[in-house]
């Protein structure tokens, strides 16, 4: 069978691609290391929403490579392993499978703007052979609009590929006045070049071996300005700044250490692909939301991202803040769903953005970034326990509140609910945006306005954040005034939303506040938030957890009784990880802790079938007892910085870790261990400027022992109290 014949039976999906990012840049690869030529998959090099190389063939003597493995372990390094199916040299030598070895180590160089390929070509026959290999390179640039679909393409100026100075120049003239090339830089001097590619003959001794290096070097200029910069750095000393980059990264978070090497694994690439996930703006950090489609910042997304890590690393939140602050909504503009005082849903900065051809300029349609903005401010003050940075931005947060009680409020409804104004908007606005995740119970879709069930619990949440801090800053008015409103909100939100006969809360209020009425996972966000009333919480635990919904590997999107179920389907039956996480934090808020630790296990034990222990965007709903591994979903991101953030924040749920940095105190409430966890070590943990360690040992009736140390005056304060859950 020719190498052909065994990738033909491997469909093409991102959801196998190999990986690899550094801040801007990012490289999805075939496991052979290359780029289908013209594929429409999202495979490719990217920068700032272009994709600069969108073809990258590799052949040995003609033939395709046989991929032995694959790997990008690293983030932003990737190793490749291929060999040779039989083939014939041009000098008439047959030489059988798996003679020759090509290693290929592929690193991000973010400070070049650069990609460098080194590849090491091993000879394991007891005889000489000249090799032939080639490499041919294709770029469009095209907008990653362009390539979802989403856009037919602003035609700029492709330019002829060229060679200069042994250098081959892919180029491009924006519609928009930005020179886009790529230059490729070989290493040796090839053999032979071709219009847009290159051959090396190579001449290998018995049992010899030698190196070809490429560097892709992206240059972005306005045009009439700037020339090529023919120079391409030395690849290893790149190698090991990556490699101390990632270290330097683990070392500054917090740890994990346990007797459970799967739950180790998990949490480690958890924070690795948040490390990969990291972008910056305007000086400062946040996280990507995901790869390949969302690269860069997205409100919601890099929100929750931050918010799951707080008790790891708080730094990242603040940055984050203090950039959407900067990006907050000014004025009215219905082409970008912008109104004064919202927080933006996504930023692109590629052709088609700089054209004004699509509304992410920033984008402002979700109706959910502006409370979470907040959320985020809160629980970042309760880690740091100062308020400077509430201080700093104040204003921020006072625009931001008017927003949800002006704008974002449908009078009609009397909720923060959404309507898209934009004729390239989104339709749905909540973290369910596909155009039918909201529906009622027939199958039509809801009508807008649409207020979401979990948006409400947000909301609510916010504004007691906010009272504290308002409160602590000395404004006792406004915190009064938040906490009424939050109350009547909640008093309100439990009367409308609920539906006596499903007993269950509706997915939305719509138009004429009818309740889309479908069982659906965006009730559980709502138990996070406390805003469901207790004496309903059981039942909306035991209905999260009933077959339909809880699929063995996770809470699902939709129950399988509705009639837009769809095991596949994005929002309509998948399994989401990070819904999960921040459901199990919600059963734990009202003590339902044996539920909260079935959800873990689920997630853990799914991360064990994803290469590098790596949880995806999302996974399909078919169920533990159908099929003993979870199901890909075909197109998912990976890395996603709300599902590596997951793990990390069901951990400091289960381990009952809170934050009450502004009386110095860490507390844990009620520790409890994952299964097959008998001891485990929670160490680093930030908390208004000092340092905890926590052991966590399992004894021998089932309870928890928790010992602390500690660098400075803060207290740790663990709670074992054992309460009757809520009915």
């Amino acid at each position: 069978m020719s190498a052909a014949q065994r990738n033909a039976k491997i469909p093409r999906s991102v959801a196998r691609a190999i990986v690899i990012k550094h801040e801007d840049i990012f490289f999805l690869a075939e496991r052979d290391g290359g780029i289908p030529s013209g594929n429409q998959d999202g495979f490719g090099l990217y920068f700032h929403d272009c994709r600069y190389l969108g073809g990258y063939v590799i052949r040995i003597a003609g033939t395709e490579p046989t991929v032995l493995v694959s790997t990008a372990e690293r983030g932003s390094i990737a190793q490749f392993e291929l060999t040779n199916e039989n083939l014939n040299t041009p000098d008439g030598d047959s030489v059988p499978e798996q003679t020759f070895g090509i290693s290929l180590q592929r690193v991000i160089d973010s400070v070049e703007i650069a990609v460098h390929d080194i590849f090491t070509i091993e000879n394991y026959d007891f005889k000489a052979h000249n090799l032939p290999l080639s490499f041919s390179f294709q770029s469009c640039f095209e907008d990653i609009f362009v390539i979802r679909g989403l856009h037919p393409k602003k035609v700029g100026t492709e330019v002829q590929p060229r060679w200069q100075q042994g250098v081959l120049i892919l180029s491009y003239r924006g519609a928009d006045g930005v020179n886009r090339s790529l230059e490729v830089h070989p290493d040796p001097e090839p053999s032979e070049t071709t219009d847009s590619g290159l051959k090396y003959v190579l001449q290998l001794t018995p049992g010899g071996r030698t190196q070809i290096k490429f560097s892709f070097r992206i240059r972005e200029t306005r045009q009439q300005k700037g020339k090529p910069h023919l120079h391409a750095s030395d690849p290893q000393p790149v190698v090991d700044a990556v490699d101390h980059g990632s270290n330097d990264w683990l070392a500054g978070y917090a740890e994990v250490r346990s007797d459970n090497p799967l739950l180790n694994a998990v949490i480690e690439r958890c924070l690795l692909d948040l490390f990969v996930l990291k972008g910056s703006l305007d000086g400062c950090s946040f996280f990507s939301a995901g790869l390949p489609w969302y690269g860069t910042l997205f409100g919601r997304d890099s929100i929750i991202a931050a918010l799951q890590t707080l008790a790891y690393e708080p730094c990242i939140a603040e940055q984050t803040i203090r950039l959407l602050a900067r990006h907050q909504g000014s004025k009215e503009d219905k082409w970008r769903d912008e109104e004064p005082g919202k927080i933006l849903h996504e930023l692109r900065r590629g052709e088609l953005a700089n054209l004004n051809e699509i509304p992410q300029t920033p984008y402002y349609g979700s109706v959910d970034s502006t409370p979470l903005f907040l959320i985020l401010v809160g629980e970042h003050a309760n880690w740091t326990g100062n308020l400077n940075l509430f201080n700093d931005i104040r204003s921020n947060v006072e625009r931001a509140l008017k927003w949800i009680d002006e704008y974002g409020t449908a009078p009609q409804l009397r909720y923060l609910a959404y309507a898209s104004k934009s004729s390239k908007g989104l339709g749905n606005q909540g973290w369910k945006d596909s155009g039918d995740s909201v529906m009622n119970a027939d199958g039509s879709l809801a009508t807008p306005p649409i207020a979401l069930v979990e948006v409400q619990g947000y909301v609510y949440r916010a504004k007691l954040l906010m009272a504290d801090l308002y409160a602590r800053s000395g404004d006792d008015e406004t915190a009064a005034r938040l906490r009424q409103e939050a109350g009547d909100l909640k008093e309100r939100f439990n009367r409308e939303f609920w539906d006596a006969d499903k007993n269950f809360y509706a997915i939305a209020l719509q138009k004429e506040a009818r309740p889309a009425d479908v069982i659906s996972s965006n009730p559980g966000q709502a138990l996070w938030t406390g805003i469901v009333d207790e004496n309903r919480v059981g039942a909306v635990v035991h209905r999260l957890m009933a077959k339909d919904m809880f699929s063995g590997w996770g809470i699902r999107t939709l129950s399988h009784q509705e009639k837009r179920y769809n095991p596949i389907g994005y929002h309509l039956g998948t399994v989401w990880p990070h819904d999960n996480a921040i459901i199990a934090a919600g059963f734990r808020r009202y003590w339902f802790d044996h539920e909260a630790a079935q959800v873990f296990d689920g997630i853990l034990h799914a991360a064990r079938y994803f290469e590098h222990n790596r949880l995806p965007e999302v996974f399909a709903g078919f169920t533990r007892e159908q099929f003993a591994i979870p199901v890909r979903y075909p197109v998912a991101c990976h890395p996603q910085a709300w599902a590596a953030g997951s793990m990390p924040f069901l951990l400091t749920a289960l381990l009952g870790v809170h934050a009450d940095a502004f009386n110095n105190r860490l507390r844990v409430l009620r520790p409890i261990l994952p299964n097959g966890v008998t001891e485990l070590e929670f160490r680093r943990i930030k908390i208004g400027g000092q340092t905890v360690d926590l052991h966590f040992e399992r004894t021998g009736d089932g309870r928890v022992n928790v010992d602390a140390r500690k660098q400075g005056k803060v207290e740790v304060d663990v709670n074992q109290q054992v309460e009757p859950r809520a009915a």
